[in-house]
């Protein structure tokens, strides 16, 4: 079994949200409960939540992001020059839309200390049992330019939405180093642009919004390892790849192949968690372009968009057939996204979540013994 992450059995990071943050939130909507009540309520269930991943198995521990509604516009909302407005649309899943909200930049994009991720990440670090890795897991910056409308850039800072890209590098680079300096030795940036890339539907909508498809994964590499720049060596830094996570819904389909020499070739990440759990994925074979040496796949094949567990031969099958393109040392496990990428959650029971995640657990100590 690996000794650094990702580590053979891992999460995405979320989960659902239990009743007591559920009754919470509505009760803070109807007046009933302040903002302090709301967080003694959410640290309870943290530090609940955390005793159960490590109780399941698991090394690596995350707050469920039981403090957020969106997994990425809360963290995009406490950047500075960055706000989420109510609007006309949400964003268009399979059958279901979000609620109607969207990005706007108002000025120059930066990272400052009072953003409210980094309590977040301390609360969870203090409180996490004895013997697991905190994990914090934020928005990639690729995401916060492509989920931008047309007019959603309503400063003379940025002529053009990729004129934001030294600002966004440089607001990243500064997260960076505030969370290592807050003890963070695990860091993940979820992003759905890559799995937007791979999508003809998706780049179509795109370019209607003024999106310059053509070189833009070349670009995002570009973005991503100037993010990541200076990145100190005792921290790990993953992404996971999500083709939309919504109550247990989905955006994109389409396989790695257009972005997989960028993604797994060119950019500085040392680990990729890639969605395996439908035929929407596609085969293995993008996986010929990770680098040999100590970068790590970890293959997402338990689905967290239901709650029947999975075949475990048929898991520990697909795992060998993907050792056809990398090594099994530089692969790992876990579900193919969090549960609740969304305060609503995907649709399952908690009881089926917890026996998703020993699932997974399970099977990597097989796999990997």
């Amino acid at each position: 079994m690996s000794i650094d992450p990702p580590f053979r059995s891992d999460i995405v990071g979320s989960f659902l949200r239990p009743e007591s943050v559920k009754r919470a939130r509505a009760d803070v909507e109807e007046g009933r409960l302040d903002a302090a009540g709301l967080r003694e309520i959410e640290d309870a269930a943290i530090t609940d939540v955390t005793r159960r991943q490590q109780d399941a198995g698991l090394r690596a521990v995350t707050d469920g992001e039981f403090r957020r509604a969106w997994w990425h516009y809360d963290f995009y909302d406490g950047l500075d020059g960055v706000s989420v407005v109510d609007s006309d649309h949400g964003i268009q899943f399979a059958g279901v839309a979000t609620k109607s909200q969207v990005l706007r930049v108002t000025d120059r994009i930066g990272f400052s200390a009072t953003h409210p991720f980094l309590a977040h990440f301390q609360y969870l670090r203090e409180n996490a049992p004895a013997g697991a890795l905190p994990k914090m897991t934020i928005p990639s910056p690729t995401v916060l330019h492509f989920r931008l409308d047309s007019d959603a850039v309503t400063t003379g800072a940025y002529a053009d939405h990729e004129d934001a890209f030294d600002d966004l590098a440089a607001a990243y680079r500064t997260a960076v180093r505030a969370f290592y300096d807050a003890g963070c030795r695990y860091l993940q940036f979820d992003d759905t642009a890559w799995a937007y890339l791979c999508s003809d539907t998706e780049l179509e909508k795109a370019a209607a919004r003024g999106i310059r498809i053509d070189g833009l994964a070349e670009r995002y590499a570009e973005l991503i390892n100037a993010s990541l720049e200076g990145k100190p060596d005792d921290m790990t830094i993953t992404t996971h790849v999500c083709r939309g996570n919504f109550r247990s819904t989905w955006i994109a389909s389409g396989g790695y192949e257009p972005v997989a020499e960028q993604l797994l070739g060119n950019t500085a990440y040392d680990g990729y968690f890639l969605e395996y759990d439908s035929e929407r994925a596609g085969g293995f074979e993008p996986l010929r372009f990770l680098p040999r040496g100590d970068k790590t796949v970890v293959l997402g094949l338990i689905t967290s968009k239901s709650g029947e567990l999975e075949d475990v031969d048929a898991v520990k099958k697909r795992i060998d057939e993907a050792t056809a393109f990398a090594p099994l040392e530089q692969l790992a496990l876990s579900p193919q996204c969090g549960f609740a990428s969304t305060e609503e959650g995907n649709v399952l029971t908690e009881e089926q979540q917890w026996a998703k995640v020993r699932e997974v657990v399970a099977i990597a100590a097989d796999v990997w013994s």
